[in-house]
């Protein structure tokens, strides 16, 4: 396909996936009269008309669905290329992303990219805490830091440190237990947690660790926590035995098409040293807190 022929297939796109011709023109940083202009020129040059005109804007003809499918791939490739040439000639300079959970971003990585910025000049690292998985294919992550099994599909990654879990509470005289909700659901944990607890026994819920444990500290209820979090409670008592429930690996990862990103890869085998480091003290092996 000729490159005049994509840039006039991204006017498309950016009307299909707006809904308007001034939705389109503001995400291209073009006029009205500009986005009209090159649908007009790409539905010309095939033949086709691709849109339905409504009262609410723009809708895609049902048979042209399949077309603007079409585009998206064409338009991820023509990125992905992009994002290659780049990273190829690109100097260990600029931003690196790195999405984590809101546990690791509070007690875990703070103390790593001191080691960073205390070692590499040049780059910085942009935390985002979000305990949701960032979509990479938009570019609002670059590298991310996960306790998880696997990994999904697109991303590549390597295993730093293995998070361990464990019961805490106020006291052993605790009964009631705390619970998951939102995306701690799909968490070994609380896997751990369905399969121990009846459900009458769970006395709150919450979807982050450190929410839970707030709970737990105020006595609400029995939790469970990554080891690294829980032991530096000085409210919270250790209940368990070191590895009953189990741990889960921590991957350092990023999407398949950046892996060769020089900066990206810098900051990945930064932040893979780093929690290696820090290994006993994130499996629960130890309680020496002050080590993170």
């Amino acid at each position: 396909m000729h490159n005049e022929n994509w840039d006039d297939m991204r006017f498309v796109l950016a009307v299909a996936e707006t809904g308007t011709v001034s939705g389109a023109a503001r995400d291209l940083g073009v006029n009205h009269a500009t986005v009209l202009r090159r649908v007009a020129a790409f539905e010309a040059r095939h033949g086709v008309d691709i849109f339905d005109r409504t009262s609410k804007g723009y809708q895609v003809k049902p048979e042209r669905l399949r077309m603007i499918e079409a585009a998206r791939e064409v338009g991820n490739a023509v990125r992905s290329m992009g994002n290659l040439l780049q990273g190829t000639h690109a100097p260990l300079v600029g931003t690196v992303r790195v999405s984590s959970t809101d546990t690791f971003c509070q007690w875990v990585l703070p103390s790593v990219m001191r080691d960073f910025h205390n070692d590499v000049s040049g780059l910085q690292i942009a935390l985002i805490s979000t305990n949701t998985h960032s979509d990479f294919s938009r570019s609002q992550a670059d590298i991310a830091v996960r306790p998880s099994l696997r990994l999904s599909d697109e991303l590549t990654g390597q295993v730093a440190a293995h998070l361990g879990f464990g019961l805490y509470a106020a006291s052993s005289q605790v009964q009631g237990w705390l619970g998951m909700t939102g995306s701690l659901v799909r968490s070994a944990p609380a896997r751990w947690l369905a399969e121990t607890v009846r459900a009458e026994e769970i006395v709150g819920t919450a979807d982050s660790f450190v929410a839970l444990t707030g709970l737990a500290r105020q006595g609400l209820g029995r939790a469970v926590l990554p080891c690294c979090l829980g032991d530096r409670e000085r409210e919270l008592q250790r209940l368990d035995t070191p590895g009953d429930i189990g741990s889960v690996p921590i991957w350092v990862a990023c999407h398949q098409e950046m892996s060769g990103v020089a900066r990206i890869v810098a900051v990945q085998r930064f932040l893979i040293e780093g929690l290696a480091d820090r290994a006993k003290v994130l499996s629960g092996l130890s309680t020496e807190s002050g080590a993170l």
